[in-house]
């Protein structure tokens, strides 16, 4: 996926909230939802996005889809960002 997408999706607090839910290990969507104040449908939509820019998978188990982060796009975007500083 392109950095363009990946930054753009990371733009949004809600969506930078949800990846570090998603640090703790794969969740649900209802309980991603739970923890916010949003309607499922929203949460839903900021999921597809974060999908879409491929910074998670999901994982559908029986009645359950499972979330979790997709870490090498963050590995890529890191090592992009790194570029601009003297480090080595």
């Amino acid at each position: 996926m392109s950095l363009q997408n990946t930054l753009k999706a990371i733009s949004n607090p809600v969506r930078r909230d949800i990846l570090t839910l998603l640090k703790e290990g794969p969740q649900s969507a209802g309980n991603i939802a739970d923890h916010f104040e949003l309607s499922k449908a929203t949460i839903s939509s900021h999921l597809a996005q974060l999908k879409q820019a491929d910074l998670i998978r999901e994982d559908k188990y029986k009645n359950f889809i499972y979330y979790e982060l997709n870490l090498s796009v963050f590995e890529e975007a890191t090592l992009w960002l790194k570029g601009f500083t003297n480090e080595k």
